[in-house]
């Protein structure tokens, strides 16, 4: 299969379109590319949500997967946490002396 070289925008419409909702597998028929690429330009587009450059390297791709992952994990046991010491202090202020 030939390598195909896709521009800047056309992989950002890619991506926008499956972060509006649309699924991989859709958005890979509707535009012609491989389920690969387009998890790949996902992938960058967390990446440099965060403010980092998308590594080139495989390894390195891997281990920032597996570190977007771990921040996830987190913010979400943040909001847990937070949610649970809102519950907790409004249970305090209401219970009767």
């Amino acid at each position: 299969m030939p390598l195909m070289k896709y521009s800047a925008e056309f992989k950002q419409d890619a991506v926008a379109l499956v972060e509006a909702g649309s699924t991989q597998k859709q958005v890979c028929h509707d535009l012609g590319v491989s389920k690969s690429a387009l998890q790949r330009w996902v992938e960058d587009a967390k990446i440099a949500g965060r403010g980092l450059e998308p590594p080139q390297d495989v390894d390195e791709r891997r281990r920032a997967a597996a570190l977007l992952r771990r921040i996830e994990e987190l913010e979400l046991e943040n909001e847990i946490l937070r949610k649970a010491s809102a519950y907790l202090s409004q249970a305090n202020l209401r219970r009767p002396k």
